[in-house]
């Protein structure tokens, strides 16, 4: 796993590096999927440079990734080994010239993912752990913060491109503002879940794709952090990329979270 870890951390780089380039270099061609969804050929060009080198380096293994494989179907297909891929994570952010961009990067393996690996090119931060390992930011641990009440806690989420069903995720919010101390929007789904993992969050929640969340995921859990959903996961679907409702905070704030998300969601 250590020598997968090593590729996919050289593949996140590279992707990187690429991307840094295209928006400092290039001028920034745009598009849109679904009618609403932002991508950049920096996006496509990325994708294509992770899924050509997996899929040369480990023929046999499936990839799901945003761009070129977005069939998220793929994750609850056990039988292989999976890469879960974004090959931008924060696109909009991305064309805005912000600096909060991730390339994510996990791995699975029967159904649970074993690596992740997540890449700020901006910053030169990158986030990565293996199961059972331990988390890192650019090879120092990590651990998540130890808050114990969420009215002292520091919170991120997002919101989806398509404006029709706003209501429950309003409400939602609504309920996080009154009972917690402040929410961040950061924009990369990625990044809000690392940064609960190194204390600079105490919570985060949302319903987001597999690449949005799967390597931080990981990187949160292995950090100390909690993470789950604050609805069922449907049977026979894996859990750790099951990405309807999801929860990642600090361990003592967890339940008293997942309990106020539930409720704000009945």
């Amino acid at each position: 796993m250590q020598s997968i870890a090593d590729f996919a951390e050289q593949l996140a780089r590279q992707a990187g590096d690429l991307v840094r380039h295209e928006r400092e270099n290039t001028t920034l061609r745009t598009d849109y999927k679904d009618q609403t969804e932002l991508v950049t050929h920096a996006d496509l060009m990325a994708d294509k440079l992770i899924t050509d080198a997996i899929r040369k380096q480990y023929p046999d293994h499936r990839i799901l990734s945003e761009e070129s494989s977005p069939d998220s179907s793929l994750a609850s297909d056990l039988d292989s080994p999976l890469w879960i891929i974004d090959p931008i994570d924060g696109t909009v952010n991305y064309a805005y010239g912000h600096p909060q961009v991730a390339i994510s990067i996990a791995y699975a393996e029967g159904g649970r993912v074993q690596l992740g690996v997540v890449h700020a090119p901006f910053v030169d931060e990158t986030f990565r752990a293996i199961h059972g390992g331990g988390a890192v930011l650019n090879g120092r641990a990590i651990e998540c913060n130890k808050a114990t009440v969420p009215r002292d806690s520091l919170f991120a989420t997002g919101f989806p491109y398509t404006k029709d069903y706003l209501e429950p995720i309003l409400k939602r919010l609504n309920t996080m503002l009154i009972h917690c101390r402040d929410l961040r929007r950061v924009g990369s789904a990625a990044l809000d879940i690392c940064w609960v993992a190194c204390g600079r969050l105490d919570a985060y929640y949302e319903s987001v794709k597999p690449w949005d969340f799967a390597a931080a995921r990981l990187i949160a859990v292995e950090a100390g952090a909690r993470a789950g959903h604050f609805s069922e996961v449907p049977e026979g679907q894996p859990a750790d990329v099951w990405g309807q409702d999801i929860l990642v905070s600090a361990p003592g704030i967890y339940d008293d979270i997942r309990a106020m998300l539930r409720s704000a969601s009945e």
